[in-house]
């Protein structure tokens, strides 16, 4: 195809005028039906086996670059376009981001489609089309405050299909309407599908807010992802929702499998179901009801879905393993209740240990634990790195890993480098070219090869300057978008992710604290520092919004201080998303991944910074273990608590109470007690609510469940060294350097090749 020759001639059709003529907005919508005609020509991999990955989200972000990357003609379009004066990186503005995820989880779940198109291999997503997304965030008067996010447009990238589906409720049924997004491979001629299903009516964004009448079921089954479970309507329709995802999505199996000509019988030797969490859960009794209704026993139903289902565990967090009353599923989907009373029945026959028990409870109070379905009814268990396997198999679910050894196995995460260095940082992507050879792009472990160039001088000036131009653009970009301003000599160091107290976010608050009362005092730092956050908070999450609230008032404070403020700068990106995070990460000095040891499964964006020549500052948690040892101990700041000490102390709160880490450390430790008083000083409360920033004071001096002050001096003192040797070029440049060349191993093509030679068996 004459890919020019084609733009011209949407612009014919659609506008009426030459490609030249059209504005961005216009010239966007031409490039959105050119690569959905060139994805949908693709043909999907026939082959005897499919994997259908389940997920609750996809965050997939802007998909133009990604999908011209894919399809092999963004360096073309790029070169048209610039015939015009105009840049693909301008075009995208005019693109919304689909608001289909929130976190790791659902970022995690878009690179493992897009790796699973790039190799060739038969896989597709299965989700729901969220309207208004988790929310869009406006930072008014230091608080968060929520907006729906409705994203969808007349021209987007869902493709209607015309499927539907009934999935009965409780109340009644709801048609499921499927909807497509193509997700076309890279280096090859295929494309895969993310299937989204989505109800016949969805009801309009609610007015002012996010709030929405919960029992309003089968329109609001598609509003948002997550509704608010702070009561019982918005953790019931959680329930409904995950229901509507895995039956209409178990039919879409069920009804692919025979037209590809299987017998529903052999169904485990054609299909493999992974199960993203616990939120698709559903789909094992759903799929068991689905088999019997199509002539199968109760046993050969049973013993298909345990040799179809994989299950991957995302959470250390005892509150993150889904547990539903059984009365919610009673009113869901009172159709499952007896398959799942079965199931439990069958798995207490085998296993007496009330630990592992599917039902727990009795009469009103049962508990129908979603992980416990999944380990006893799925063929592998999977973490998502290697600390993180060890951890489930050791102490979280160890009574599972005693029973079951050989289903438990690892399979530590990846990113795509297609997006996350290749789109989102070019000029360091064309630089890698010219060192190790275009072949990085389909073989990332030819990276190492980067380790040549250890001492070549003028290979690291250039990846200095790259850096430098990328801080300067992100600079423009926030004073542009948002009025911020920054300086772009400064030291950026960064945490965006979603905001959690595990993830301590409010630990790097204490470090700004630190140096906020430092330089009033008159200790002047070395060099400026901008500690740039980027995170939501759920919107039921009274704490995370708290810390949210203390960092905005430290922005505050800070900006209105003009001793401090040549030297410490604070920013907060407002509606941290994707796009979002590809002009972070590429502008990133420190990448900041502090999460309590042994609580964070793995992390993904650690893996994005590190590739873009970050260097992580962190605890020997999830992911950051296996990127320090890649690295080695000079290229990565490490502090903090081990876990096997954090698990001890744990262990310690849960025999007595009056145990454990909190035995003194803000009364005992002179260096820390000043800092979580801040909180309480006029000359913080004066930009705030000083009840909320008391009740995080509170939190701290008497909870602190995620142990903030047990590392906060370790962490200063190592986030201080990190900012000093930032000052010698040279030798932070190496650190850049080694980084990037060791990032290989964190592909989601690496990630996905595991899964498929040890679970999927993909062919």
């Amino acid at each position: 195809m004459d890919i020019n020759q084609r733009m011209q001639e949407i612009a014919q059709a659609k506008y009426g005028q030459e490609l030249s003529q059209c504005g961005d907005e216009q010239i966007y919508r031409v490039l959105l039906q050119l690569t959905q005609e060139l994805s949908q020509a693709r043909p999907a991999p026939k082959k005897e086996r499919k994997l259908y990955y389940f997920s609750a989200e996809f965050l997939i972000g802007k998909l133009l670059s990604n999908n011209l990357l894919a399809l092999g003609i963004f360096e073309e379009v790029s070169q048209i376009l610039a015939k015009y004066g105009r840049s693909l990186s301008a075009i995208e503005d005019a693109e919304p981001e689909p608001s289909l995820g929130n976190g790791g989880l659902g970022r995690l779940a878009a690179c493992f489609l897009d790796s699973i198109a790039a190799l060739g291999l038969s896989g597709d997503g299965v989700g729901l089309n969220y309207h208004y997304g988790l929310f869009e965030q406006k930072l008014e008067n230091n608080k968060q405050n929520e907006r729906p996010n409705p994203w969808i447009e007349d021209e987007s990238w869902l493709i209607p299909t015309g499927i539907e589906f009934e999935v009965a409720f409780g109340f009644g049924p709801v048609k499921a309407k499927l909807l497509d997004i193509a997700v076309p491979g890279a280096h090859t001629d295929i494309a895969n599908r993310l299937h989204l299903f989505d109800v016949e009516k969805p009801a309009p964004a609610p007015k002012g807010g996010i709030d929405f009448d919960k029992t309003d079921l089968p329109a609001q089954l598609t509003s948002f992802l997550y509704p608010d479970d702070s009561d019982d309507a918005g953790r019931l329709l959680r329930v409904y929702q995950q229901y509507f995802m895995v039956s209409a999505g178990a039919q879409l199996v069920l009804k692919e499998l025979e037209e590809r000509g299987f017998d529903p019988h052999t169904i485990s030797d054609h299909v493999a179901i992974q199960i993203n969490d616990t939120h698709p859960s559903m789909v094992i009794p759903e799929l068991v009801r689905l088999l019997t209704q199509r002539g199968l026993t109760m046993d050969e139903a049973v013993e298909q879905v345990k040799r179809t289902c994989a299950y991957t565990n995302h959470t250390i967090l005892a509150e993150a393993l889904e547990k539903w009353p059984m009365s919610f599923i009673e009113k869901a989907a009172p159709q499952l209740v007896p398959i799942i009373r079965e199931l439990d029945k069958r798995a207490k026959a085998e296993h007496s240990d009330p630990k592992v028990a599917i039902i727990q409870g009795e009469g009103a109070g049962e508990i129908v634990h979603m992980a416990h379905l999944d380990i006893h009814y799925g063929y592998s268990v999977n973490g998502v790195a290697a600390l993180h396997t060890e951890i489930l198999k050791n102490s979280e679910l160890k009574p599972f890993a005693d029973i079951y050894p050989g289903k438990f196995n690892n399979k530590t995460n990846g990113v795509t480098l297609r997006r996350w260095l290749e789109v989102c940082n070019p000029k360091l992507a064309a630089l890698l070219d010219e060192c190790v050879g275009k072949e990085w792009r389909t073989d990332p472990s030819r990276l190492n090869r980067l380790m040549d160039y250890y001492n070549d001088t003028s290979v690291l000036d250039r990846m200095t300057a790259i850096k430098a131009e990328n801080k300067r653009a992100l600079a423009d970009t926030l004073r542009r978008e948002a009025g911020i301003e920054m300086d772009p000599e400064s030291v950026f160091d960064i945490q965006v992710k979603r905001l959690h107290e595990y993830k301590r976010q409010q630990m790097n608050a204490l470090y700004v604290i630190r140096k906020y009362l430092d330089i009033k005092a008159g200790k002047i730092p070395e060099r400026p520092v901008t500690v740039i956050f980027g995170a939501k908070a759920a919107p039921a999450y009274v704490m995370a919004k708290h810390i949210i609230h203390l960092i905005l008032c430290l922005r505050q404070l800070i900006e209105n201080d003009p001793q401090v403020r040549p030297w410490l700068r604070v920013v907060m990106v407002e509606n941290y998303n994707v796009s979002w995070a590809e002009k972070l990460i590429p502008a990133c000095d420190i990448s900041e991944q502090i999460s309590l040891a042994s609580k964070e499964a793995s992390g993904t964006g650690n893996m994005k910074f590190m590739a873009n020549g970050a260097v992580t500052l962190g605890t020997r948690d999830g992911a950051n273990v296996e990127i320090a040892d890649l690295v080695g101990p000079d290229n990565i700041y490490t502090f903090g608590a081990s876990s096997n000490w954090i698990i001890e102390l744990y262990d310690q709160k849960a025999r007595d109470p009056k145990m454990g880490y909190q035995s003194g450390i803000y009364y005992q430790r002179p260096d820390v007690k000043p800092l979580v008083d801040f909180l309480l000083d006029p000359v913080l409360t004066q930009y705030g609510d000083a009840a909320d920033l008391k009740a995080l004071w509170a939190d701290l001096t008497g909870k602190d469940w995620f142990m903030s002050l047990l590392d906060v001096e370790s962490y200063i003192s190592t986030r201080d060294r990190a900012i000093h040797d930032y000052g010698d070029k040279p030798f932070w440049a190496r650190k850049m350097l080694v980084n990037t060349a060791r990032c290989g191993f964190f592909s989601s093509d690496r990630t996905i090749e595991e899964y498929n030679k040890d679970i999927w068996h993909l062919k």
